[in-house]
């Protein structure tokens, strides 16, 4: 089937173009891309789409802002493949995503989430590596075993609650799966991570197939940086592990309710960030952090 491909927009046009080119560029040519465009304001961007002559792209405008979460529901409500991905309206496949996506998905029929081998950019799409990518992709991230590394139930939801090494726009999800298990509500700021485990927690599988196929852009000034400074990013991460710990407890899942309690990797996270919030953040963001460093 037609490999979906789903683009929530709100941002910067001229970036977003840059990821529709790399979707044309795919070596792969069975799929099918909708964005979404989330009111956002300029009309240079309908001229764009109304310019391009490719059938495979529809672009389409909410008729009010729905936010970011809501978006993302609109774009799993609309999905009618077995699998989508739903790519960051900044990001880049790489012209073979779609070929390790699928020989992923052939090798492992069961898998629920595959994630390719990612490479960092930053805003004007250097390539780059800070250190919290250094931990992900050479700490965190799982070996693999012949090309491929498989993490079901368990294995999967310790894997996570240790430390997200994922690439959530990077992700290709069957389908049934996200339209099954929705995000949590109240937790804007790690509602992938949110998801994700539970997912795992629901018995899911995820595979990691390492080629790189796939630039994530990462942005200094991003909406997730700001979230670090005013205290939003770390409050969240605190309410989920506490979560995690009870649902881990209700599996008997001891490794990973023992993960999600001490929370290391996320504690560590907060050190390596304090003295960008003494120098830039505001109080709450500060009083925030250092409840994420001590808290028990």
């Amino acid at each position: 089937m037609t490999h979906e491909i789903f683009v929530p927009f709100w941002g910067e046009p001229d970036l977003l173009y840059k990821t529709v080119e790399s979707v044309l560029g795919q070596s792969d040519p069975d799929w099918r891309m909708v964005i979404i465009d989330d009111c956002y304001p300029d009309d240079s961007v309908l001229a764009y789409f109304a310019g391009l002559d490719d059938a495979r792209i529809q672009y389409t405008r909410n008729a009010t802002n729905l936010g970011i979460t809501e978006n993302y529901r609109e774009a799993i409500r609309r999905a009618t493949s077995d699998f989508v991905t739903i790519l960051g309206c900044d990001d880049l496949m790489h012209p073979n995503y779609l070929r390790v996506i699928k020989e992923a998905i052939r090798r492992v029929p069961t898998a629920d989430v595959i994630q390719p081998g990612v490479v960092v950019i930053d805003e004007f799409g250097t390539q780059t590596l800070p250190l919290v990518d250094r931990v992900k992709q050479r700490l965190l991230a799982p070996s693999s075993k012949d090309g491929i590394a498989v993490l079901t139930g368990a294995d999967m939801a310790s894997s996570l609650i240790r430390g997200d090494w994922l690439y959530w726009p990077s992700l290709t999800f069957r389908t049934e799966t996200l339209k099954r298990i929705d995000f949590r509500d109240g937790l804007p700021i790690i509602q992938d991570l949110a998801l994700l485990m539970d997912i795992a927690f629901d018995g899911g599988t995820l595979v990691h197939a390492p080629e790189v196929a796939f630039s994530y852009r990462r942005h200094g000034g991003s909406a997730s940086q700001k979230t670090l400074l005013d205290g939003r990013r770390f409050r969240d991460e605190r309410a989920y592990y506490r979560q995690a710990v009870e649902l881990a407890r209700g599996r008997g899942w001891t490794r990973t309710r023992r993960i999600a309690k001490l929370r290391l990797m996320s504690r560590l996270h907060a050190i390596t960030e304090l003295p960008g919030v003494l120098r830039h953040g505001n109080r709450a963001g500060l009083q925030s952090t250092l409840a994420h460093i001590f808290a028990v």
